[in-house]
């Protein structure tokens, strides 16, 4: 059994803060996207909004464009990349990863089943409960396997997809509007309702979530396994080794991405109308990742600049505690839009969202700057790995973390 003094040293781990920057960075557009989605049943084109002004098309359409698809796939990158840390952690002190692992999606599972429930029905956190069991049993595979296991599962659910979407094209259901207009009166009831009535409704949604889950899900796998890869090469601790293939990663990525991003943005929420718009869904959804990558290299190439210390400053705090903020965020969304407290769904145009959704990261980003300076662990993260490592982890910081650059 590991000595005391061996769990002391754990609990002081260097850490790659252009990882926690990196997290930090897609915390912003996680908010912004999930902000739109608990606020109404018409954020991001989800179902046509007949009342919208110019300025919120607008914004939604910027939202669309920039963020959806794109910074839960990053989060996913990441979280293949902190596996290998994890791995490495528990080689460190000779303990077996495994069981310290499938603790660890437990508690994953345990969090986000909550958090569909009570608070999102897009909860994130169950499917990366399920999905790292994958990463558990590929955890010995080689960096190259990794790859192409990756360029395969991409393969094939973005032909699966691109051809799903087709077809709503070529063989349109005149009646889809109607049909997801039909529960929207009684989706407002709901939400403005008592907590009873909002538990109820998030649970109602569950079913259409778990299938958006499952289409999304070989997109997610992908994103570990590209994490995995970079991990085991250990991409990202020395990141000045790479800055040629960071920056064909980029441009590249950016002139795949953006255009099948704005693809997207004009079909779901723009001028080319409802017939387009599961097609163009479909499209955003497989060029994502380019984007992606483009946003992750471009961060990546950044943080090298005279300037990134201070880029590092700003997000790596947020970032260090991703998992209390995630969770904080939709708790005050929740107290904002449902009968939880203010009961404002549907009564806020996107504009107003997307503007409230940004001083809200702001103030994460002050408080996590000012907890991090004081304790080791965010109270999330800290149970976390309490549950992980089946013992009480140091709480408080007796003594500043050293960080590689």
């Amino acid at each position: 059994m590991p000595s005391a003094a061996t769990y002391a040293r754990e609990d002081r781990p260097e850490r790659i803060r252009e990882v926690d920057a990196l997290r930090g960075f897609a915390l912003m557009g996680i908010l912004l996207v999930n902000a739109l989605t608990m606020s109404g049943p018409y954020g991001l084109g989800s179902i046509p909004d007949p009342g919208a002004s110019a300025l919120d098309r607008t914004v939604e359409g910027v939202v669309q464009t920039f963020a959806v698809g794109k910074f839960y796939l990053m989060f996913s990158f990441l979280f293949g990349y902190s596996f290998t840390l994890q791995l490495a952690s528990a080689e460190r002190v000779g303990a077996n990863a495994v069981p310290r692992l499938l603790r660890r999606s437990l508690g994953l599972l345990v969090l986000g089943v909550a958090h569909a429930v009570l608070l999102y029905t897009g909860d994130i956190l169950t499917t990366y409960a399920v999905l790292g069991l994958v990463l558990v049993a590929a955890r010995n595979c080689t960096p190259g396997a990794a790859l192409r296991a990756a360029r395969i599962l991409y393969g094939c659910f973005g032909v699966f997809l691109l051809l799903l979407g087709l077809g709503t094209v070529l063989v349109p259901d005149a009646e889809a509007d109607a049909r997801l207009a039909e529960g929207v009166t009684e989706l407002i009831a709901d939400y403005r309702g008592d907590a009873s009535s909002v538990v109820g409704a998030n649970v109602g949604q569950l079913p259409d979530q778990l299938l958006a889950t499952v289409l999304m899900s070989g997109f997610v796998m992908t994103a570990f396994l590209v994490g995995l890869h970079c991990g085991k090469r250990r991409l990202l601790a020395d990141t000045g080794k790479h800055r040629a293939q960071m920056r064909r990663g980029l441009l590249l990525g950016a002139a795949v991405g953006l255009p099948g991003s704005l693809f997207m943005a004009m079909a779901v929420c723009g001028p080319l109308g409802p017939r387009w718009s599961t097609f163009g869904a479909m499209v955003g959804t497989v060029t994502a990742p380019a984007l992606t990558a483009a946003y992750i290299c471009g961060m990546l190439l950044l943080m090298e600049t005279a300037r990134g210390a201070r880029i590092v400053a700003v997000f790596a705090p947020a970032g260090r505690m991703a998992l209390t903020n995630y969770l904080s965020q939709s708790l005050v969304m929740a107290l904002v839009f449902t009968g939880y407290g203010l009961a404002l769904y549907d009564r806020l145009g996107p504009a107003v969202v997307v503007f409230g959704a940004l001083v809200l990261y702001a103030g994460q980003l002050a408080l996590s700057r000012w907890l991090t300076a004081r304790y080791r662990y965010a109270p999330v993260e800290w149970l976390l790995r309490a549950v992980t490592l089946a013992r009480l982890p140091h709480e408080r910081r007796e003594q500043p973390v050293r960080h590689p650059v």
